[in-house]
């Protein structure tokens, strides 16, 4: 199964989460202003300690794609990660560029489940995450650390594979959805002492129950 390490900011918990064996298959960076993970202002540099097997992943929020493109090339993604109502001509255009593209759903109910079927064709993977209102805005908005109800998932009928996230934590090792398409998990805050800051021992942990079961 594939782990995505997300919310990584700081150039020494970048390397330490890289020298990880076994490591992990992505490593997520959070270009959105307003969350306390945001990597705006992390060097370009800072990356080069990634290995070619860990995929850099760049999540935005609404972001134009003028915007996504640029920040791309500035870091060397593989990935973009999608936040907002980004619409599948969007997701097309990107991955037309040469990206590869992750659309993330906000799940509470069987009906945010079925607006993944017109993404159908336009993404490489799905990320299924826990909807809340943002306390800003009211919009629906991820990235919030708690997990939604999986038996939802039995409502899903596309191809496209999906990464789990929302709430995931280190009990969550073994419990992993028992459906194909299910790919594997993007962790984040149920790993960190603070906003960023990695509990590296506890990430190795985890992947190892994964990879070495």
């Amino acid at each position: 199964m594939l782990i995505k390490v997300c919310g990584m900011r700081d150039a020494a918990g970048i390397a330490a989460v890289a020298g990880l064996d076994p490591g992990p298959d992505m490593m997520g960076f959070i270009f959105y202003g307003r969350s306390p993970r945001n990597a705006c202002s992390t060097p370009p540099e800072a990356l080069d300690v990634l290995p070619a097997a860990i995929r850099r992943v760049g999540v935005f929020v609404a972001a134009p794609p003028v915007d996504v493109l640029a920040t791309a090339r500035r870091y060397r993604l593989d990935l973009v990660q999608l936040h907002g109502e980004e619409s599948p001509e969007m997701c097309a255009r990107l991955r037309a560029e040469g990206l590869g593209v992750m659309k993330a759903f906000g799940i509470a109910t069987a009906a945010d489940i079925a607006r993944t079927a017109a993404y159908e064709g336009t993404c490489d993977l799905y990320v299924f995450d826990t909807r809340i209102p943002d306390p800003a805005s009211g919009a629906p908005h991820g990235g919030t650390g708690r997990k939604f109800d999986h038996r939802l998932l039995e409502a899903y009928r596309g191809n496209t594979p999906y990464l789990l996230s929302g709430g995931i934590g280190p009990e969550d090792s073994g419990a992993a959805p028992a459906d194909v398409r299910c790919a594997g998990f993007d962790i984040n805050s149920r790993f960190e002492t603070a906003p960023g800051i990695k509990k590296t021992e506890t990430i190795k942990l985890f992947i190892e129950k994964i990879k070495r079961p």
